[in-house]
């Protein structure tokens, strides 16, 4: 057995000889100074749609990235072949820091953190009023994620003409939250109700998330009518619940103004086992600066709460509390409880 000295020369030390041939591995990685930037405009089965300037790009991500995905509205940056012609292929080799992020889990039970969509500015809750019956647990969960993610939300209630929209819009009122109120015949006929809403989204990237069979996709075919998507399912007359007929989420460019549109697949649940509750008391600024009396890791539904004195001595509205508190106790609450 050879025995090294003191004083080993290098070039007497054994290497093992690289079978295949390639270059040694190296954690120096490519600045890729020259790419181009892009935003991730769809993702199927590993391959992305970016929009590079003005044009569509198949892209697929660089493996310098390891586990880290490209979502829908991600900025990212590009090298290869960018022309977008048939059969070409570039290389996502960067992505941006994010904004804002909207995440939600399976339930509130599983651990893994899927991350919906990227750098929106607001996130649209779309809710029909009757067929299905509105879930204000799920609309709950959606504003808690919207918070937590830094999106604004806006409410956009369908089927107006089925039922009245002045019950749920009292639930929120404490929120001030904007909303747009819609039926089936404007939005077929004349599209005035997508004008409306088109208003809420001009200069903005806008997520739409609802359960299926809302209305959603309808909304946004009347939104951006040249890039039309099939419309959603027929509403099953047992459960209640619509067929999802979106299945990937997709970046849209808004017809008529500038902004983005990103139509999402209906869900049936939203959990928020990602969320920090401490994060939400920010979407309060006006309930904010009563929490600086709260014990330690304080739940703001407990009771040594700072936040009841805060309002008691006419700080901010009651309801403010209340809305908070209903929104905490979410993820304690199933969606169709």
């Amino acid at each position: 057995m050879r025995r090294y000295g003191k004083h080993t020369d290098e070039d007497d030390i054994r290497s093992r000889p690289n079978r295949k041939g390639n270059r040694p591995r190296t954690n120096i990685r490519p600045k890729h100074e020259d790419a181009a930037e892009g935003m991730v405009l769809t993702v199927d089965r590993g391959r992305l749609t970016c929009l590079v300037e003005d044009r569509t790009v198949m892209a697929m991500k660089a493996r310098e990235l390891g586990r880290k995905a490209a979502v829908v509205g991600d900025r990212v940056s590009l090298v290869g072949d960018l022309s977008g012609n048939k059969d070409t292929l570039a290389r996502i080799v960067r992505i941006e820091e994010r904004a804002s992020v909207l995440r939600r889990t399976a339930d509130d039970d599983d651990p893994y953190e899927r991350i919906v969509v990227a750098n929106a500015d607001q996130l649209a809750i779309v809710t029909a009023l009757a067929d299905p019956e509105p879930r204000p647990r799920l609309i709950d969960r959606c504003l808690v994620a919207a918070y937590d993610g830094g999106l604004e939300p806006l409410l956009v209630l369908t089927k107006s003409d089925l039922a009245p929209p002045e019950k749920l819009l009292e639930l929120y009122g404490a929120l001030d939250i904007p909303y747009v109120v819609t039926s089936q015949d404007e939005l077929y006929d004349g599209h005035t109700a997508a004008d409306r809403v088109r208003e809420h989204l001009a200069g903005r990237t806008t997520a739409f998330v609802g359960h299926s069979g809302v209305g959603k996709t309808t909304l946004v075919n009347a939104l951006v009518p040249e890039e039309r998507r099939r419309s959603t399912g027929v509403v099953n007359a047992v459960t209640g619940r619509g067929r999802h007929t979106t299945t990937s989420a997709l970046a849209l460019p808004l017809h008529r103004a500038d902004g983005w549109v990103i139509d999402t697949p209906g869900v049936r649940s939203f959990g928020l086992h990602h969320v920090d509750p401490s994060r939400v008391i920010h979407a309060f600024p006006d309930l904010e600066p009563g929490t600086e009396g709260c014990p330690r890791a304080c739940s703001h539904d407990e009771r040594d709460c700072a936040l009841d004195a805060w309002v008691e001595e006419g700080h901010a509205d009651p309801a403010r509390l209340l809305s908070l508190r209903r929104l905490l106790a979410t993820r304690e609450r199933r969606e169709g409880d």
